[in-house]
């Protein structure tokens, strides 16, 4: 069990910053893609973490830390940076197209549920029963969440849930991949270069989608800075800055503060439905998390 006493205060301080930033993200990224913004999902993914990473790699450069990758450094950032940004970003990106920003927020929310099972069958260990029966009740979540919209049998929303069930798998295979692999570079170095990569593979979808030029509105474009700043540039490093600091457990913890924060700010400022099968799938999900965190001992 994870002792309070034990828990670094920078590390914790950074975790607030996720908790509130990446709340507010799925609501900015909605503004951002939505029909009618101006910006195509992919290519405004490719251009946020582009500036976030050359603001990054500048501030690490300016600050004398080492920039420069070994051969081994690039290929750990590289395909960990294809799975947070490409893989994750990109697909939440492309979601929320057609689905609301609180329901991309709840279907993300599972991560830590596909984290757990990747976990189990790296580490090649059989997890305990109350483990099995906590992921059990995240998939059941799932399924109400997303049943609305599979019962309508609309395609472009079906493919946009599933979308968006993908993502958090591939953002927890890149986490757990980072955090095994220690690298010896600043936050900031280690932030730019994952961005910068995982953004070359944001273009190639971009430009195999064949996604017009953007044409964003005043609306997409002060939601695309906030990304920019706040989100890719300070939460993402507080992000790996916790990751260094914290057991997994407690960084994952975000993954059921983060659903609640954007839930509630899409149904304030984008009036957003909230529906019994939004409060019931985010329940259940919200609770296999904790029991998952439980759990973990």
């Amino acid at each position: 069990m994870v002792d309070k006493k034990t828990l670094d205060r920078a590390g914790l301080a950074h975790l607030s910053i996720v908790y509130l930033v990446w709340g507010s993200t799925y609501l900015a990224i909605r503004i951002a893609v939505r029909e009618g913004s101006g910006f195509p999902p992919f290519t405004m993914a490719f251009v946020r973490v582009m500036a976030a990473s050359a603001i990054l790699l500048v501030w690490a450069r300016l600050r004398r830390e080492r920039v420069r990758l070994s051969l081994s450094e690039f290929g750990i950032l590289a395909g960990s940076g294809i799975l947070l940004w490409l893989g994750g970003n990109g697909l939440v990106n492309w979601g929320e197209t057609r689905v609301s920003s609180g329901l991309a927020a709840l279907l993300v929310a599972s991560m830590p549920i596909w984290a757990e099972c990747m976990v189990c069958i790296v580490d090649r260990r059989f997890p305990g029963w109350r483990m099995v029966g906590s992921v059990l009740l995240g998939f059941l979540g799932v399924g109400v969440l997303s049943w609305p919209i599979l019962r309508l049998g609309n395609t472009a929303d079906i493919l946009a849930v599933i979308a968006l069930l993908f993502a958090p798998l591939s953002w927890a295979a890149g986490s757990i991949w980072l955090q095994r692999r220690k690298l010896d570079l600043s936050d900031r170095a280690m932030s730019g270069w994952q961005q910068l990569l995982g953004g070359i593979g944001l273009l190639v979808i971009a430009l195999l989608r064949r996604e017009p030029l953007p044409t964003p509105t005043g609306e997409a474009w002060m939601a695309w800075g906030y990304l920019v700043l706040f989100s890719s540039v300070i939460c993402f490093t507080s992000y790996l800055t916790t990751l260094r600091l914290l057991p997994y457990q407690v960084v994952m913890t975000y993954a059921y503060v983060n659903p609640v924060i954007a839930v509630f700010l899409g149904w304030l400022i984008l009036r957003e439905s909230v529906t019994g099968w939004t409060m019931t799938g985010s329940t259940l999900i919200i609770a296999s998390v904790v029991g998952i965190f439980q759990n973990r001992k």
